[in-house]
C-alpha cells in the first residue's frame, strides 16, 4: 500500500453540488490536495455514478459536455477497470463486513489499485479494511494524512 487516496463518488459530487455549501468546501479542498499531490485514484464504476448523478440527478442537471470533460480529466487518475476478479473481491468483502453491493464494489476497488485511504462519506471513518483506512472528507482534512 502507499499514500494513495482512492475517491467515492459522493466526495466528486459534492465538488459540483452548490446545494450545500460546507461540503462542497471541504471536498474541493480534499480534490486540490490530491491532484496537487498526484495521490488520487478511482474506478471506472465511480466515473459512471458521477456522470449519471451529475447529469441526471442534480437539481438542476450538469450539461453532459461539462460532465464529460470532468470524466476525461479524471481519467489521469488511472481507473481501476470492474471486471469479474474485482466483483469476486467485493462479494468477498460484502460476506465479511456485511458492507452494501456499491460499497463493497467501491472498497475492492480500493484495494485493487493498492490504495491506502478510501476517501467516503459512506462508511465508518477509522475504519480499516484489509489496510485501506476510510477516511471521512467531513471529518477530517487532507493534512490529516497528507501533512501540512
Amino acid at each position: 500500500m502507499n499514500g494513495t487516496v482512492f475517491v467515492d463518488t459522493n466526495v466528486l459530487v459534492y465538488v459540483r453540488d452548490e446545494t450545500e455549501p460546507e461540503k462542497q468546501r471541504r471536498a474541493a479542498e480534499w480534490m486540490a490536495a490530491l491532484w496537487d499531490r498526484r495521490l488520487g485514484r478511482l474506478s471506472v464504476q465511480v466515473l459512471q455514478e458521477y456522470y449519471v448523478t451529475l447529469t441526471q440527478k442534480l437539481d438542476p442537471p450538469r450539461r453532459a459536455e461539462e460532465v464529460r470533460e470532468d470524466v476525461v480529466a479524471l481519467s489521469a487518475w488511472r481507473p481501476a477497470a470492474l471486471d469479474v476478479a474485482l466483483m469476486e473481491r467485493a462479494w468477498a468483502l460484502q460476506d465479511r463486513f456485511g458492507f452494501s453491493w456499491w460499497d463493497s464494489l467501491i472498497v475492492a476497488g480500493g484495494l485493487e489499485v493498492g490504495c491506502r485511504y478510501l476517501l467516503t462519506e459512506d462508511l465508518q471513518d477509522g475504519q480499516v479494511v484489509d489496510g485501506l483506512t476510510i477516511i471521512s472528507p467531513f471529518t477530517r482534512g487532507p493534512e490529516s494524512i497528507m501533512g501540512g
